[in-house]
């Protein structure tokens, strides 16, 4: 289990089948894929009211990232997860996103093959034209 100083709300093992892969045979082909995901978020409001509008719906998580990667037909699991981070930070409320995304097919010896990524909101930085120097009070006034 991850071990954090934030809530998280998770999804272990999403099966996914997707195009994925470099190979001509892979591009022809869906192939499965395992992803775990850990979206680190504010919960305590879900929590005291007991009440789903206030809690990040894990069904809409799972239905979107499935979109996402039946859509992008990406060649590379590092690019797929980058991109599914990506939209997991802009699309929900959370600021932090740590995901894997495995092939379970991909190598027969191997359980599973695979990548696991973590992403961070950025945080806008004030433009300087937005902060006013302390000293800049009018003297007008």
């Amino acid at each position: 289990m991850l071990h954090t100083e934030s809530d998280v709300v998770f999804v272990k093992g999403l099966k996914v089948e997707a195009v994925i892969g470099v190979y001509d045979w892979e591009r022809a082909i869906t192939q499965p894929l395992l992803i775990d995901i850990a979206l680190e978020t504010d919960i305590s409001q879900a929590a005291a009211s007991d009440d789903v509008n206030h809690a990040l719906s894990y069904k809409e998580v799972c239905d979107d990232v499935s979109v996402w990667c039946q859509a992008l037909k990406a060649q590379l699991l590092e690019h797929l997860a980058e991109h599914i981070a990506s939209k997991l930070l802009a699309n929900y409320p959370c600021h932090k996103v740590t995901l894997s995304v495995a092939k379970p097919t991909a190598i027969k010896p191997a359980e599973a093959v695979g990548v696991q990524i973590t992403r961070h909101k950025e945080v806008a930085e004030p433009k300087s034209a937005d902060i006013e120097p302390a000293d800049s009070k009018s003297d007008d006034a």
